[in-house]
């Protein structure tokens, strides 16, 4: 069966050539470690303890595991963790987070031959996906090998399961592979059951971003961010996390006159956009001092809580546009006023609670001036909606536990190959 998969990927990745290189090569992805992509590197020394395997595919599955890595690493038993990532900027992120208490390592492709030589240096005792990054011939090998299989902080978007759905009879036997999910809600625990997993293998244990959220007034270095930048903190600032390309000139021309904008694009592709269309910004990545149009840039990575917690305002991207929406929780954990746009899908369980506490507002391209304006001018509801906002944060709380016992049943449990 294993050469049957690697037989379509080739096919696959022959087919998707001519628009996948071109696309890599002006995202700079084709720089990516190739060698680590095909499984090889070096092997970690014998655990001296359970070895936990965690897999994010990305900045936000790495950000959201932080409370996560930090019990499997202190609680009683002792357990040892290496993080996986699959994307450049993820792999960033998780050494910044985690490289002085584990391991991290690239993760590999799907070929056969990839997953061996991977599973063969890591010697797991356990592998956790976070949210959902299931692979034939990866979830295949690890019951070959008796290694439990979880998935932790589960979801599938709707868009996600119309895909999925169109190929279910190819991967239900990946999901039925799966020996406990971990999801987020009664929604995503009955698409998960549709597309294959184990009723008796799912488990409602909420998402542990909220628990990543934490609630404080203050962030580190979000004082010499301010200072650095040229950010006056005697007027009003907007600060727009997670933005993309065509919502930058709304921001721009949304921002009421006299008040300071700072954007960070989602992307690092997204910066030199940014930058064109917030004329005589201030680029974070040139170590500009000073703005002289009361804009500014945050083409860095790893500092927008930061910049999250000099905002007044925070206005979260990907949602005004055709995207899908980016995460509110951190903002919203540090008592700030958040606004987002109609675009929220993959989000949306976080908006509804939010929205039902009335701690957010969701705006539209054609009111977010008016929705700024008000919220500037208003100290009263900026308030209000960030009281609320916190309040659902520390009631949400608490899956990172509930993940955890998860995690010991199957220790306790694992089979010998």
């Amino acid at each position: 069966m294993g050469a049957i998969v690697d037989a379509a990927y080739l096919v696959g990745l022959l087919a998707s050539s001519p628009v996948l290189v071109p696309r890599m090569l002006r995202r700079g992805k084709h720089r990516i470690d190739w060698k680590a992509r095909l499984g090889r590197g070096e092997s970690l020394p014998q655990a001296a303890a359970p070895r936990i395997l965690i897999h994010g595919v990305s900045v936000g599955e790495i950000n959201a595991i932080r409370q996560l890595v930090d019990r499997l690493l202190t609680d009683t038993p002792a357990r040892e963790v290496v993080v996986a990532s699959t994307t450049t900027t993820g792999l960033a992120r998780a050494r910044t987070l985690y490289s002085e208490r584990c391991s991290v390592v690239q993760y590999p492709l799907d070929f056969s031959s990839s997953v061996s030589r991977f599973l063969d240096r890591i010697q797991p005792d356990l592998f956790a996906s976070v949210e959902l990054e299931l692979w034939p011939n990866f979830t295949r090998a690890c019951v070959r090998r008796g290694i439990p299989q979880i998935v932790v902080n589960g979801r599938l978007s709707e868009r996600s399961f119309r895909g999925y759905r169109r190929v279910r009879p190819l991967i239900r036997p990946m999901f039925k592979r799966v020996d406990q999910v971990g999801v987020q809600d009664d929604v995503y625990a009955d698409r998960f059951r549709q597309l294959g997993a184990d009723s008796d293998s799912i488990v409602i244990t909420g998402t542990m971003k909220w628990d990543t959220a934490r609630v404080e007034d203050d962030v580190s270095g979000s004082s010499e961010l301010a200072e650095s930048m040229g950010i006056d903190r005697s007027r009003p600032l907007i600060v727009a996390g997670s933005t993309a390309p065509d919502e930058h000139l709304l921001l721009h021309q949304a921002t009421p006159k006299g008040v300071q904008l700072l954007c960070a694009p989602r992307r690092p592709e997204w910066f030199d956009q940014a930058a064109h269309i917030l004329k005589g910004c201030a680029r974070r990545s040139r170590s500009d001092s000073r703005s002289a149009t009361d804009r500014y840039l945050l083409d860095t990575m790893g500092e927008l809580r930061a910049a999250y917690a000099l905002a007044d305002v925070v206005v979260v991207g990907r949602s005004f546009g055709e995207l899908h929406g980016s995460d509110m929780m951190e903002p919203a954990a540090l008592g700030k006023p958040v606004v987002v746009g109609p675009a929220t899908g993959d989000f949306q369980l976080t908006v509804d609670a939010l929205s039902q506490a009335g701690g957010i507002l969701v705006s539209s391209q054609e009111r977010l001036a008016e929705d700024l304006a008000t919220l500037i001018s208003r100290a009263d509801l900026r308030s209000d909606l960030s009281k609320r906002a916190r309040e659902v944060v520390i009631a949400q709380q608490g899956a990172t536990s509930r993940t955890l016992e998860i995690i010991s049943r199957q220790l306790e449990g694992r089979k010998t190959p």
